[in-house]
């Protein structure tokens, strides 16, 4: 079963004053300071809430919480403006009841802030989806746009609403929002034009100059500091704790959500900055020649800037401040303004521009928030709107506020005791008239049609002659100076003549919250609200279109010469129709009360929350709530709550719920006059009786606590006990099995050790049995071996005596010969074949054996090596070693090339792009590429050639161009000639008759001659169709050049010119090759 808690668990004081014993002013006090001391801010009159303003965040208003209030009786949580906010709109979803909750209370208390935490609470429950999402957004965020323009900073409040709202939210049958229309009530326009001591002007001024881009700015020709506008306070223009220019960011988003076009945000701004352009228009006087005083603009400039931000003809606005038109019905008379009419002109514009502006606002929001669908719709409606105000100087404003909040009390009195005697038929409860003050009579002193205040200033602004505040003030000492609730000095009544309270130009009200005392100054100006008629024809002629919507009494083509209500009179007939919306629906009520006027936390001034106490009617409302019965309960809440107070409800009562509270209130013995049965209700007269059954249910609970502790405390010992004797048993199991398992290791343990100590002396018993055996068979055998010996010696001794020395010869030699292959193994030389160490001979007997054993091991470890080559090194090797069949000892040259590898390919003729054509004139794989120097025979002068050699021929060819010179088929040569010198010469020997003998022998030197010759050398011997090629080494040969043949002789000489090998040309028959002498 779900136990469900309740409004009077825990509770801090008295959460519902109906309850407060005893009643009165300085107990209600009291109890307001103790949950206010708590961070309790909510209390209840009933079903209506008490909202104190904490000036601090409270971790209240969380969505934990608006889960924890939905759908949950209003009486059943610690009170809260969501249980108000859930009970208002669970009866609109599932009852069908409109409903509205009025809001109200002085500036400061919180009313704007309370107002959004009924919309945020009702947002949060109702239901979901796109739609729906979209429309409640559209509500919440009309918030911040109507908060920019309608809201500033006043001495109590950083926030204040200078403006009543009220707000319709419709839903559709399902509780889902469909959306809304808000009223806008009076807003205080005179603040556009002049701010008290400490206070701004509206918020969005503040915001445009703080939060607009430079860009936007430059647009508007406006300038970030606010001391160039006359309009805007410089004292108070920076609030801590307010960032202006995040709160434009915000508002531009808001309007953005809502609906705003572009451009219609662009025209909002450009009016907005023609405002604070206006205020800085200035006038001078000037004396016409007929005498008359006239007044002209100062400076024009701002004046023009204004004009081009609306589109205005500059010389059209400025007719219009300097003079003024009249119309009859028959004639225009045009009449010249002075400086102060020019300077009341420029404000009265600047009001009515703004005034209009924020009602155009309201009626664009309304435009976008409105409900699509034209079904029946449910509806709830929020009103906040400003509380009693009683200042030192009160005056027209404070009127008409006053005057609503009369109104507000009247229906507030109206409904309460409708509703009260509405539920005390639906219970069948005898209904008794309740003595209260009603406040009908001074609705009536202010509304009555004639001789209302209100009926009697507009009679006094609409007659002709000389009006005045003076003579607005005679009327009413005329009028009403015999009513009980009107006060003044110079009225008829005789007994305020020497009220000095009362000053001469003032009179007193005595609402329902207390005297007020208004001065009569500036009653009839701002109640007739004129503007002059030039300056709206103005605004309409300009092009910019909002303006036009604005003032369209502007149109010449719709004159109309009817004075326009007044201010008082429209008031009059928006409060009309607000208080017939509000009969038809059901009330909930907030009254928000502001602790302090510091705006701090913790601060509870009790003379300024007595004050509010007293205007806002709190105290009446307790007395009307609880002259009848001052508590009620549902049936079946109350007998939950109070059947342990009786034995034959508790723990379950099995009949019906209205059964168990009337056994339950016999048994109580409550007297039968403190309560009476309702058909689903129980109704208690005196709250001392339902404190009586609360301090029964008290000391039940602490005895059933105590009863349950008792069992509780029972129950845990018992179960601890038997949780320890189970522990025992299974502890005491663990430690035997753990003592036995440790005697029995220790036994085995022992064990062990004696058995492995007789098994040790068995086995050392065993050994030593087995050792005397061995010896015993050890002294037989050699016993045997001895006696074998002697016997064989007898035997054979003279066979001995004949061959030992031949055996002993034998011997010996064996024995060097093993000493020996010991000793050589033991002393091997390294595996490398060019190391020629090797062992000494011990004997001369052994210098065959160690020679020839010296040969196999070479040729051993030649083979060992020679296995070790690749197929590529192999043939290099083979060259090698045909160059070196060929040149050792036969060539000076030879030594030094045999260090140097055969690489073949020296110019690399495949990679290189610049041989690519000769490359590919080649058929075969060139073996060997190389720079040459052919030899002239002229000269004896060689020309750089490149050597290319393939398996079947020979090829010369330029070095720079790579154009082949010369072909030779290796088989058309016949042999090749070199000297013995350290020279590079050698001469290609062809074959006569052969196409290649055309031009002769080829003289060459190259580098690289040793591999060359042995290449041509070997490729003449491993091929099958080749000749043997001649290899002639002399230091003398003849070569054949075309038809001569030339004798190629070499000499060794000193040096020249370095180490060069030189060739001159003797003679026609002599080649003469000098070759530098090696030291």
């Amino acid at each position: 079963m779900e136990v469900k808690t309740s409004l009077l668990d825990n509770m801090i004081g008295v959460g519902d004053m109906v309850l407060l014993e005893p009643l009165s002013e300085d107990s209600f006090l009291e109890n307001l300071r103790n949950r206010f001391d708590h961070s309790e801010i909510y209390t209840y009159i009933g079903s209506v809430v008490i909202s104190m303003n904490p000036y601090r965040s409270l971790p209240i208003f969380t969505p934990d919480k608006v889960e924890e209030y939905r759908n949950r009786n209003f009486y059943e949580l610690s009170p809260h403006i969501y249980a108000l906010a859930d009970e208002a709109y669970r009866s609109l979803r599932d009852q069908d009841k409109d409903q509205c909750i009025l809001i109200t209370g002085e500036s400061g208390a919180g009313k704007t802030e309370a107002s959004k935490l009924v919309m945020s609470y009702v947002a949060a429950v109702c239901g979901k989806g796109q739609e729906v999402n979209k429309v409640k957004e559209q509500l919440l965020q009309s918030n911040p746009v109507l908060e920019a323009f309608g809201n500033a900073k006043t001495v109590r409040n950083d926030n204040s609403s200078r403006f009543g709202k009220y707000m319709d939210i419709e839903f559709d049958f399902k509780g889902d929002p469909l959306g809304g229309v808000i009223s806008n009530y009076l807003l205080e326009k005179s603040r556009v034009v002049k701010q008290p001591r400490g206070e701004r002007n509206f918020h969005v001024f503040y915001q445009l100059l703080s939060g607009a881009s430079d860009d936007t700015l430059k647009k508007l020709k406006l300038d970030r500091d606010f001391s160039k506008y006359n309009y805007l306070s410089l004292d108070s223009a920076v609030v801590n704790g307010l960032d202006d220019a995040a709160n434009f960011r915000t508002v531009r988003n808001a309007m953005q959500i809502v609906g705003f076009m572009e451009d219609e945000v662009q025209s909002v701004l450009e009016l907005v900055a023609a405002v604070l352009k206006l205020g800085n228009i200035e006038f001078k006087p000037e004396s016409r020649c007929n005498g008359t005083d006239e007044s002209r603009i100062k400076d024009k400039n701002d004046l023009k800037e204004m004009c081009e931000l609306l589109g205005i003809e500059q010389s059209v606005l400025e007719r219009a401040f300097s003079y003024r038109t009249v119309e009859a019905k028959m004639e225009k008379v045009s009449t010249t303004l002075n400086v102060a009419q020019a300077y009341y002109a420029r404000d009265a514009l600047a009001k009515n521009l703004y005034s209009r502006l924020f009602s155009w606002l309201v009626t664009r929001i309304n435009e976008s928030i409105k409900a699509q669908t034209k079904t029946r719709h449910k509806v709830m409606g929020v009103l906040d709107i400003y509380g009693f105000e009683i200042f030192e100087d009160n005056s027209f404003e404070q009127f008409i506020i006053n005057y609503c909040n009369e109104k507000l009390q009247q229906i507030f009195i109206e409904l309460t005791l409708r509703e009260e005697q509405e539920e005390y038929v639906r219970e069948g409860i005898e209904w008794t008239n309740i003595e209260y003050f009603n406040n009908a009579i001074i609705c009536d002193l202010i509304e009555n049609n004639q001789n209302g205040i209100l009926a009697m200033l507009d009679e006094e602004c609409l007659r002709p002659g000389t009006v005045t505040d003076e003579t607005f003030l005679d009327k009413l000492n005329t009028i009403c100076a015999e009513h009980q609730h009107f006060e003044s000095r110079l009225s008829k009544n005789s007994k305020f003549l020497n009220d000095h309270s009362l000053p001469h130009n003032c009179f007193r009200i005595q609402h329902y919250a207390g005297k007020v005392l208004y001065r009569a100054e500036g009653f009839v100006d701002k109640n007739n609200d004129l503007l002059y008629r030039d300056l709206s024809q103005a605004m309409y002629k300009a092009n910019h279109s909002l303006i036009k919507q604005l003032f369209p009494e502007g149109n010449p083509a719709k004159v109309n010469l009817k004075r326009p209500p007044t201010a008082g009179f429209q008031f009059k007939a928006s409060v009309g129709t607000l208080m017939r919306n509000l009969q038809t629906k059901n009330p909930n009520y907030i009254r928000c009360i502001k602790p302090n006027d510091k705006k701090a936390s913790h601060i509870f001034t009790e003379s300024l929350v007595r004050h509010q106490v007293r205007y806002l009617g709190l105290l009446e409302n307790v007395r009307v709530r609880r002259a009848g019965y001052a508590f009620r309960q549902a049936y079946e809440p109350c007998l939950e709550r109070y059947k342990m107070l009786c034995k034959r409800t508790w723990p379950h009562w099995r009949g019906p719920a209205r059964e168990g509270v009337e056994v339950l209130m016999a048994d109580l013995q409550v007297p039968l006059e403190e309560f009476s049965y309702g058909r689903s209700k129980i109704f208690i007269r005196n709250p001392r009786t339902l404190f009586f059954l609360e301090e029964r249910r008290r000391q039940c609970l602490q005895d059933l606590a105590t009863l349950i502790q008792k069992i509780y405390r029972g129950w845990k010992c018992r179960s601890h006990f038997l949780l320890l004797k189970k522990s025992q048993v299974v502890v005491a199991a663990w430690y035997r099995r753990y003592a036995q398992q440790k005697k029995y290791q220790r036994i085995k343990s022992a064990t062990t050790v004696v058995q492995s100590y007789t098994r040790g002396w068995q086995a050392r018993k065993l050994l030593r049995e087995l050792k005397y055996q061995k010896r015993c068979e050890e002294a037989v055998t050699t016993i045997a071996a001895f006696w074998h010996g002697t016997q064989v010696r007898r035997e054979y001794r003279k066979f001995f005596r004949a061959n030992a020395g031949k055996k002993i010869y034998d011997f010996t030699i064996q024995r060097i010969m093993q000493k020996y292959f010991l000793g050589l193994k033991s002393s091997m030389p390294s595996m490398s074949p060019i190391d020629k160490n090797w062992p000494a001979r011990p004997y001369v007997f052994l210098d065959g054996v160690h020679t020839e054993l010296r040969r196999i091991f070479h040729l051993w470890r030649c083979k060992k090596y020679r296995s070790q080559f690749t197929e590529e090194k192999k043939a290099v090797y083979e060259e090698k070693l045909e160059a070196s069949e060929i040149f050792k000892d036969k060539k000076a040259l030879y030594p030094s090339s045999v260090s140097q590898p055969f690489k073949g390919d020296y110019l690399e003729i495949s990679k290189n792009p610049k041989y690519q054509k000769l490359n590919s004139s080649v058929d075969e794989k060139v073996l060997l590429a190389d720079v040459v120097n052919k030899i002239n025979r002229a000269n004896g002068k060689g020309t750089a050639r490149i050597f290319l050699l393939t398996k079947k021929s020979v090829v010369l060819a330029d070095q720079k161009t790579g154009q082949v010179k010369a072909s030779v088929a290796l088989p058309d040569l016949t042999s090749v000639s070199v000297s013995t010198q350290s020279d590079g010469f050698f001469a290609l020997r062809l074959k006569e008759g052969s196409a290649s003998a055309v031009k002769g022998d080829f003289l060459l030197s190259s580098e690289h001659l040793i591999e060359i010759i042995t290449k041509l050398h070997h490729i003449g011997s491993t091929s099958a169709d080749q000749e043997q090629l001649n290899i002639d080494i002399s230091d003398e040969f003849l070569v054949q050049f075309k038809q001569d043949k030339v004798c190629v002789k070499f000499i060794q000489a000193a040096p020249k010119n370095g180490n060069s090998v030189s060739c001159k040309r003797k003679n026609n028959r002599l080649l003469e090759v000098s070759v530098p002498t090696t030291a």
